[in-house]
């Protein structure tokens, strides 16, 4: 059995509804994920196209992509247009994963990243980018994406929180987790 299928749960697009179930996962995943990475005030200060997982009527995981410019920050942070790229020329954007801290290490990231690789093949993209925390890095390295650079971004309260940018080359065909390769 490869691991997409012992992934728990059912992935869906998350739907409006979902929003503050949403909300509650991503600062459960955040404070339970990355403590080993980031200190506590930048913890605190991170939490502010879609899919989830659903196990027993609760979402464990959320994660999605993007044809927006942007390549991270929260919405709720956003000033000004966010214009759509071109798919022809520039990179799909891949937005914040989360998963129940519960919930980690049971292919949940990685069943939400092969439907999203899928649906960027999809659209057309050639090329895929995310900025990823530090403890998201081993779920994207594990599906081929490299550092391209680490950085700092700015956070609430003149914190920074250290992140790489990694990029890879959309791969045509099925999308598989690193597992199932």
């Amino acid at each position: 059995m490869t691991p997409e299928k012992e992934a728990p749960g059912e992935l869906r697009l998350a739907r409006e509804a979902d929003i503050s179930e949403m909300e509650g996962l991503i600062e459960a995943s955040v404070r339970g994920l990355h403590g080993p990475y980031y200190t506590q005030a930048q913890i605190d200060a991170s939490i502010g196209t879609v899919f989830v997982v659903e196990a027993g009527g609760r979402i464990i995981g959320c994660g999605g992509w993007s044809r927006r410019a942007s390549l991270c920050g929260s919405d709720s942070l956003r000033t000004g247009e966010d214009p759509l790229v071109d798919p022809r020329t520039e990179p799909a954007r891949i937005r914040a994963f989360f998963v129940h801290p519960g919930w980690v290490r049971r292919g949940v990231g990685s069943r939400i990243m092969a439907q999203c690789e899928r649906a960027i093949a999809d659209a057309g993209f050639r090329t895929v980018v995310i900025m990823s925390t530090l403890a998201g890095e081993p779920l994207y390295a594990g599906f081929g994406y490299r550092v391209a650079e680490r950085c700092d971004v700015g956070m609430p309260g003149g914190l920074s929180m250290s992140v790489l940018r990694m990029e890879k080359p959309v791969l045509r065909g099925p999308v598989k987790a690193p597992e199932e390769q």
